[in-house]
C-alpha cells in the first residue's frame, strides 16, 4: 500500500508559495519530465539567466529540484525525495499538457547544446 507523505502547516506553505511564481511552476511542469539546462530555460522563458538562475536557485534550496553539474553547465530534473513530492506532483499534474503557456514555452525549447 503506498503512504502519501504528509507535511506540517509550515512545510505546506512554502511549497505552495514556491508553486504560486507561474515561472517556478512551468519549470518544475518541465523537470517533471526531463533534465534541462539553465541555458534552455533562458531561451524558453525568453528572459536573463540571472533571473532563470534565481528561481532555480529559491527551488534547489527547498529541495524541489536537483542540480547536476557538467563542466560549467548546471542541469536540473525533479528531486523524488523532496519531501513535500504528493503535494508538488498533485499540482503539477493538474496542468494541462495543452495548456497555451506550457505549448509556447516548450516550443521554444531547443536540444542542450552546451555540454
Amino acid at each position: 500500500m503506498l503512504t502519501q507523505s504528509t507535511l506540517s502547516t509550515a512545510q505546506t506553505l512554502n511549497c505552495m508559495k514556491l508553486l504560486s511564481d507561474s515561472t517556478r511552476l512551468i519549470i518544475l511542469k518541465l523537470v517533471q519530465k526531463k533534465q534541462y539546462c539553465v541555458c534552455q530555460f533562458v531561451e524558453m522563458f525568453q528572459t536573463s539567466q540571472p533571473s532563470i538562475s534565481q528561481h532555480l536557485r529559491k527551488l534547489k534550496n527547498a529541495g524541489m529540484v536537483k542540480e547536476e553539474r557538467k563542466e560549467q553547465w548546471r542541469f536540473y530534473s525533479l528531486n523524488e525525495d523532496y519531501e513535500g513530492i504528493d503535494l508538488v506532483n498533485s499540482v503539477l499534474n493538474q496542468i494541462d499538457e495543452n495548456d497555451e503557456v506550457l505549448q509556447a514555452i516548450k516550443k521554444r525549447e531547443f536540444p542542450v547544446s552546451c555540454n
